[in-house]
């Protein structure tokens, strides 16, 4: 093989090489924002996943927390986390409830985007800076080209770094 062959050669590897590379990072990141979703509506089989964020938006917290009571997953971090967000969404808050689901979402998904900065939002309650900034971390682990959870956690802790 003459010198110019053999460069052609290695440049055709790397090309291939870099292709599969960034293949892999962008088929990863697409299955990460499919499992990650804290309201993936496509799950017919769960309507209370589009309904209760619905609901809670409206102020209807009693009726979204009776609609998961009566739906009852306690082995699913979408379930825990719908009721750490109306728990604390009541009013008055109540930070012990929400705080239990938030921690058992995490507990069965460690990077559920949704809990991370839901909880990240209820420790800013809590006054809990240094705790909303780990949950932030965990989110940009999480979200590995950013994502709308990311963007939104990072926007209360400059807020409540203003006050």
């Amino acid at each position: 093989m003459t010198g110019s062959n053999r460069k052609r050669s290695f440049l055709g590897q790397a090309s291939l090489m870099a292709c599969v590379f960034a293949c892999s990072v962008f088929s990863s990141a697409a299955i990460a924002a499919a499992d990650s979703s804290s309201a993936d509506s496509s799950k017919d089989s769960r309507p209370w996943v589009k309904q209760v964020p619905e609901l809670i938006t409206k102020g209807e917290i009693k009726r979204a927390l009776d609609d998961l009571m009566a739906n009852q997953q306690t082995n699913d971090a979408d379930w825990h986390n719908l009721m750490g967000f109306a728990y604390r969404k009541q009013q008055p808050p109540d930070i012990a409830r929400s705080e239990f689901h938030y921690r058992e979402a995490l507990k069965i998904k460690a990077d559920h985007r949704g809990a991370l900065e839901y909880y990240g939002e209820l420790l800013l309650m809590k006054n809990d800076l240094a705790g909303a900034e780990e949950m932030l971390k965990r989110l940009n682990k999480a979200c590995f080209f950013g994502c709308e959870e990311l963007r939104d956690l990072k926007k209360e802790i400059e807020a409540f770094k203003r006050r």
